[in-house]
């Protein structure tokens, strides 16, 4: 038997031995477990670490096209059920085209919705999230219900309806994000799966290179694209934009970031991307060779938020 696919054991809520129902095109990680009635639909990536334990709660839902990634941990009560699409009752439904990610927590009674993004460590339990929505990370979703298209910002605590129901719209450039993660694991289950067979293998070579498509089509949304800021910052500023929030930036030579002592570059308070990145870029080519922390400000609280070292001395 393979270690990740184990039945549920017996327990006074439960008599039968229910194991996994996985589609074969499912690619699961051999250092991850799913026990009991877990149902996997199609085309679905599982990284390594991911324990879906369904013993307690049961079942659980997993659609097409879900991406599950390293560390996440799904499991429910005893008590309480969502209403799945199909009708049925679940712990857990996760639907598709979902992105879990590193080191989130889904814990049913929960429903996770078509498009969903939740982001690397945040917590859904004893909650409805709608489809397409956009959690960033460390963000704790409890017994409430977030209608579609919301988005949730990093560190944020929703665990009143008044608070869901206050929630901002994602916007585009998420969606985008939220879109290239799906495309991203896809290609990677796909990889995973053929890594021993030579003709799969020169296919996917011969594709295009989707995250090149990405940055020149997404590097900024007035068409600006980014030479110097990776990805990941790109939609790091684009949150904190979004978010209506300032950017300070700051920089140090090495014995000064050995110190954490930084000196100030600055405040960027434009709230045009294109204006934003060109700052940016003029400060990374001013300061090559040192390290550039980028921190949010809350204009009306002018309290500093959230840190990102974006560029390191190329010795590193």
């Amino acid at each position: 038997m393979d270690i990740h696919t184990i039945p549920a054991p017996p327990t006074p809520w439960s008599q039968q031995l229910v194991e996994p129902a996985i589609d074969p095109s499912v690619y699961i990680h051999p250092l991850t477990n799913v026990i009991g009635d877990v149902r996997i639909g199609t085309q679905v990536h599982i990284a390594p670490g991911v324990s879906i334990r369904a013993d307690e709660g049961m079942p659980f839902y997993i659609g097409a096209n879900v991406n599950i990634q390293d560390g996440v941990v799904i499991h429910g009560l005893e008590q309480g059920r969502v209403t799945g699409d199909d009708g049925e009752l679940y712990s857990v439904w996760i639907s598709d085209n979902a992105s879990i990610t590193h080191m989130a927590l889904i814990h049913g009674p929960a429903y996770v919705g078509n498009g969903c993004f939740i982001g690397f460590r945040s917590t859904v339990f004893n909650a409805r999230v709608g489809d397409s929505c956009i959690v960033m990370s460390h963000a704790l979703i409890e017994n409430v219900e977030i209608s579609a298209g919301k988005y949730v910002a990093s560190g944020s605590v929703i665990i009143h309806q008044q608070q869901a129901d206050r929630l901002p719209n994602v916007q585009e450039s998420d969606s985008n994000f939220a879109r290239h993660v799906v495309g991203i694991n896809q290609k990677l289950r796909q990889g995973y799966l053929c890594a021993e067979d030579d003709v799969c293998i020169t296919n996917i070579r011969d594709e295009s290179n989707e995250h090149s498509d990405f940055l020149r089509q997404n590097g900024s949304g007035n068409g600006h694209r980014s030479s110097l800021l990776n990805s990941d910052a790109l939609i790091w500023v684009r949150n904190l934009l979004n978010q209506k929030y300032y950017i300070g930036i700051e920089q140090a030579d090495a014995r000064r970031f050995r110190a954490n002592s930084w000196s100030d570059c600055g405040l960027i308070k434009t709230t045009s991307e294109a204006e934003e990145i060109a700052v940016l870029e003029d400060c990374l080519h001013e300061h090559q060779g040192k390290y550039i922390r980028l921190f949010s400000i809350n204009p009306k609280t002018r309290q500093r938020g959230s840190e990102r070292v974006i560029q390191y001395p190329k010795e590193r």
